[in-house]
Parts: structure tokens; sequence; C-alpha cells
């Protein structure tokens, strides 16, 4: 049977990201979004080379380096006094390393260049999937208006509170990590740029740098072109309430997080903006990411620690690696989801199980050396062959 029509739950990065790619493949895809207004929340994200492969497979490379930044150096700096602990080149390694650079862009920007590529009548908001029936020959989704949509394929990308994962796999709650974190922006013209216990640490408003300590970490790179600081601050927490990442926070609640941290990182906290605060929940990786019909994918399937800042992109790889499956089986729909779930569930798992020992590493004095990224980000997602 043909595949006539596929369903994508979840307009976030991963949704839209298969969406774009389905559409440039010649398959229908219609997207249910529970929101009224399209959109993503949030500041900066990165985009590693495994993530900036898939923006290239989808002809975006230019479109994103246009609203991006890629920074020149990686710069790590002691918690306490700002003393450096080491830098590195960034740019002028990676795109000659893994073939495609890394880059830094707010999630806004990002989201709007994926959903530009699906046409806006194939884009249906203020959908809320409640429910969801799958059998032989397709699945049917219910929203919270009472309408019905059938499909021959359900793609689930509606994250980690995933309606169409609950309703198929069971209710099991996500694992509280023991993290908090505060996402935040500055001018880029307020970026320290002498560090450290004699001023020896300098600072040209273009590096991607962060304080690593005992209890916590602050990182920072530019967004949007360059004009714009993004700041992701994790701390070590015993509980939090909400597992939402986007309540309101503010700077002196930022600030007093951090109170004994560098002063000059202090400093700069005085000028954030927008500032939000959330908890860091993962899971477990799932056995299975099919049911009938039904394929899951990004947070709906793997919600992850944020500490190999992969999210996004394994996200972007599971939209991408679906069209392709979809595409190369269009007259196998069973074939394509298993050949989806063969491919892109062991490879999320790993990276899963790598963020949270990554985690446990940082918590460790002296820090051990990062864990080795280069098979994450040398995947180019693209190569992937489903009938392999």
């Amino acid at each position: 049977m043909a595949i006539g029509r596929i369903a994508i739950v979840g307009a976030g990065i991963g949704g839209m990201t298969a969406a774009a790619a389905l559409h440039r493949l010649g398959l229908r895809a219609d997207v249910y979004e529970q929101a009224f207004q399209l959109g993503e929340v949030g500041a900066g994200l990165q985009l590693a080379p495994n993530a900036t492969k898939v923006l290239g497979n989808l002809g975006l490379g230019d479109a994103i380096a246009e609203v991006a930044f890629e920074p020149t150096d990686i710069v790590s700096l002691n918690w306490s006094d700002g003393a450096l602990r080491f830098r590195e080149p960034l740019k002028a390694v990676t795109a000659e390393r893994y073939g495609s650079p890394y880059m830094m862009a707010h999630r806004a920007d990002l989201h709007a260049l994926l959903s530009g590529v699906t046409p806006a009548e194939h884009i249906h908001l203020g959908r809320r999937c409640i429910d969801i029936e799958t059998g032989g020959s397709g699945a049917v989704l219910t929203f919270s208006d009472g309408e019905r949509v059938e499909a021959d394929v359900v793609i689930a990308a509606d994250g980690i509170h995933s309606a169409v994962r609950e309703r198929l796999f069971g209710k099991a709650p996500a694992r509280f990590t023991e993290q908090i974190c505060w996402r935040a922006t500055v001018p880029i013209e307020k970026v320290p740029t002498r560090l450290g216990p004699d001023g020896g640490v300098r600072l040209d408003g273009t590096e991607y740098f962060r304080w690593l300590g005992p209890t916590g970490h602050v990182i920072c790179y530019p967004i949007r072109g360059g004009s714009v600081l993004n700041i992701f601050a994790g701390r070590v927490s015993s509980e939090w309430l909400d597992e939402s990442w986007s309540a309101p926070s503010s700077r002196e609640e930022l600030t007093a997080a951090y109170a004994g941290w560098d002063p000059a990182m202090l400093e700069m906290f005085a000028h954030v903006e927008g500032c939000f605060k959330w908890g860091i929940y993962d899971r477990d990786p799932l056995p299975s990411w099919r049911s009938g019909r039904v394929m899951l994918m990004g947070d709906a399937a793997h919600p992850m620690m944020p500490t190999l800042a992969q999210g996004a992109a394994i996200s972007m790889e599971d939209g991408y690696a679906a069209a392709l499956a979809l595409s190369r089986f269009a007259d196998d729909p069973d074939r394509a989801i298993a050949a989806f779930d063969a491919e892109r569930r062991p490879r999320a798992a790993k990276v899963q199980l790598q963020a949270r020992t990554q985690f446990a590493n940082n918590r460790k004095v002296p820090a051990p050396p990062p864990i080795d990224c280069d098979w994450i980000y040398s995947y180019d997602v693209a190569r992937y062959d489903p009938a392999a």
C-alpha cells in the first residue's frame, strides 16, 4: 500500500525538520501543533556539525549562516576567578575535521527557517492531540476540539510530555536529573573583555566560553550574527517542582544562584535580558519507538540532558531519517517504520547515556576531560540507507 498521508504531531524543531524533509522528497505531510501560534520559545542552541549537515541537506546551509554564528574558539574558565583552564580553536578546525561547521543559533531563527520549507496550508495550529488509535492500515488522531484525522503514518514529535507516547507506550514519569538551568541573553557589548586574576584572559565576543565549577557550569556563545550573547547556566539541585523549561525568572535569581563565582561573570549577569529557568528531565532509552503505523522521534522518544548539546541535533537527524525511510519505502510503510526504528534508536540511546555520563563527570573535582564526541559530529544522516 502506497503512503498517501503522513501526520506529524508537534511543530517543534524535530517535527518541522521531518516536515521539511518530507516535502522536499515529494511526500505529503501535515503538521498538527497544539499552540495557536507557530514559533519557538527559549534562546540559543548549539548546532554541532551533525546538525548543520542536516540543514545543508535541506538546502538551508546558506540561510542558517546568515542568522547564526560560528565561534572562533572554545575558552574554558575556572568558576571562582575566571582563570584560564584551556583555549582551543573551533572554527578553524571543525569543518575540516567533521565536514560541516559548528554554529550557534537562536531557536526561533532556526525554527523559522525549517517552517518556511513546509507550505503553510500543511501546518495546522490549535490542534492538541488527546488520543490516537493505530491499526494495520493506519492511525486515527483525535484532537481536543473533537476533530479526527486519519493517516497512513503518524510521526509523534510532541515532546517530553508526548500524548502519543503515553497513549501507546503507557504513562511513565520522566527522571529529574538533579539539574536546574537558566537561559538568558545579554547584548554582545556586555561580554567581559579581560578575565582571570591578572586580567590575562582576553575575549572579543567571538568565542564560545564557559565557567566550570563543582556545582554547575555557565556556557556562553554569540547568536544572531554575533549581536547577542546567549547564556546557559546549569546548577545542581535536589528538587524541581515543574517539568516546564520556560518558567519566568530574573537576573537577581540567576545571580544569587551563583554567589561566590567569578565577579566578572556576575557583573555580566547584571545586564541579563529575558531570563527563564527550568528543571532538566530525561528518560531511559526505550526498547522500541514504533507501534503499528506510529513512530516516535525527538523528545517524545529520547529526551536527554543538555550536557552534550545534542537534543535538537538528534531530533533533526530523526526528522531527516524518517523522511528518507518513508520515501525509500513509500509502498511499504511498515518496512519504512521498522527501518527508521532500527537506525535511530541505538544512536539516540548512546547519546542519551553519554550525556548522563558527561554530567556526572562535570561534577567531579577536578573534572576529567570531555568524553569523545567525534562519532557524534562525524555522522551525516543523508548517508543513511534505509534498505541497508
